[in-house]
């Protein structure tokens, strides 16, 4: 099956990965191997896994195993922002879980994203690595509003002092040569990186450790016995004393282990990204820090600067498939929207062009919140529900299943979201008909909020 198929876009390969060349994945797994280990999934959490596996334990056997490619999922074909934000919104964690988980979650995500940020100059990662920090904008009163009630509960759970700014409109005017950024929190601590020159990196770094990657290999069936997990590819067979599954949204795709498919569920996000901008617009845009961006919605814009002078910007509405298969989405009137909303924050780009259209799912939990788990004893663990906001999370989360395998008790290890009570997504039809709600909910709240602004926005 092709990658067009299965992600269900019209253009199905990412910006990122067509501006930067070939790649050549590894070979396919083929024969029979006992190992200590196996990671399914090659994205930021399998990787981050075996680097940091690996490095404990230089002796210890450990495979990877891909179903397509290195960066083919949503570790290569995201926005790229290393970001603080646990699942959905604060609002909503502390609504589920109560200020004090949400504070060791926001805790958690600080130190994740300077994991990434120092991973990166640890190893001098080619990853495009930039630490601008970050803008969550409002555009109408209603926003403010929340914005407000979000910036004093952000700064409650902080005990620098110093990771929020509140700005009004006069700072960010100084800033942006448009008028519709009414209000923002700035958060300094906060990066973007190229997302598929990063996965690549992080291929090398478990490489070196002595990890075996092998692409081309999706796992067909998975098999428990009393002392050994069984993996079965189409070219062999992998018995195993510990398993990670970390595909996140490509988690129904896993047969034979019944509990992973009701952890999450797949929805998809798009993607587009512009020509480059002439200099002489980039002067009348401004955005010169180069601070990344997201909006104060409910379906949530973001958008960022490249390194080669496009904008790139995302988020808005989803699709949902009709069933956990992953078939075909028609994403034309999402990609559309997020060109008109492009051109209408920054009204000097009313003509500009758009090169590249793709999107692909993420992993979202029925209570939007991040999980690791066992399932049935502690020898198969689990990762879903990054909501879209994974890249500092799914690494730092590497760390922590490593810690899991090595049965050490650590301050990770301990984290709330480790085989924590998650409500289970109900069976089609069912759960189809929750998630559309959930996103129908989220839609109204936004077009409430958002009611002074021009149609269509």
């Amino acid at each position: 099956m092709s990658a067009l198929n299965l992600l269900g876009n019209s253009d199905a390969v990412s910006f990122w990965e067509a501006e930067n060349g070939d790649y050549q994945p590894n070979q396919p797994f083929a024969g029979d191997a006992d190992v200590d280990v196996a990671i399914i999934g090659a994205g930021y959490t399998g990787l981050s896994i075996a680097r940091e596996f690996k490095k404990d334990n230089p002796g210890a056997n450990l495979i990877v195993l891909e179903g397509q490619y290195v960066g083919f999922g949503a570790s290569g074909r995201n926005g790229g922002f290393n970001m603080s934000l646990f699942g959905l919104e604060p609002e909503v964690t502390i609504f589920r879980w109560g200020k004090q988980r949400t504070k060791e979650a926001h805790d958690y995500m600080a130190r994740a994203v300077s994991y990434v940020h120092q991973l990166v100059k640890d190893n001098d990662l080619k990853s495009d690595y930039e630490h601008n920090g970050m803008l969550r904008i409002a555009y109408t009163p209603a926003q403010i509003k929340r914005l407000g009630a979000m910036s004093e509960m952000l700064s409650g759970l902080d005990d620098t002092g110093q990771r929020y700014q509140f700005l009004q409109q006069d700072q960010l005017g100084d800033q942006f040569g448009t008028e519709v950024f009414q209000a923002a929190i700035f958060e300094p601590d906060s990066g973007i990186l190229n997302p598929i020159k990063h996965v690549r990196e992080l291929k090398r770094l478990a490489e070196d450790e002595g990890a075996k990657i092998y692409e081309n290999s999706p796992v067909l069936n998975v098999d428990r016995s009393a002392d050994k997990i069984i993996l079965k590819t189409q070219n062999g067979t992998i018995k195993c004393k510990k398993l990670v599954i970390a595909v996140n949204a490509w988690a129904s795709q896993i047969k034979g282990i019944a509990k992973i498919r009701s952890r999450q569920t797949p929805v998809w996000t798009s993607q587009v990204v512009t020509q480059i901008i002439p200099e002489e617009t980039w002067a009348k845009i401004g955005w010169a820090d180069r601070a990344s961006i997201e909006d104060n919605r409910q379906m949530v814009h973001y958008l960022r600067r490249t390194k080669c002078g496009r904008i790139t910007i995302g988020g808005g509405n989803v699709a949902i498939p009709n069933s956990r298969a992953m078939g075909n989405m028609d994403t034309a009137k999402i990609f559309s929207a997020l060109e008109n909303r492009l051109r209408w924050m920054f009204p000097d780009l009313k003509d500009i062009g758009f090169d590249y259209r793709w999107g692909g799912p993420v992993s979202v939990n029925l209570d939007m919140t991040p999980e690791i788990g066992f399932i049935g004893d502690e020898r198969v663990i689990y990762a879903s529900g990054c909501i879209g906001h994974g890249v500092s999370l799914t690494q730092l989360n590497g760390r922590l299943i490593a810690d899991l395998l090595l049965d050490k008790k650590t301050e990770l290890s301990e984290f709330w979201v480790v085989n924590r009570k998650a409500i289970p997504w109900p069976i089609d039809p069912i759960g189809f008909a929750c998630i559309n709600a959930i996103k129908s909910g989220l839609n109204l709240w936004d077009r409430i909020e958002e009611k002074s602004l021009p149609k269509g926005m």
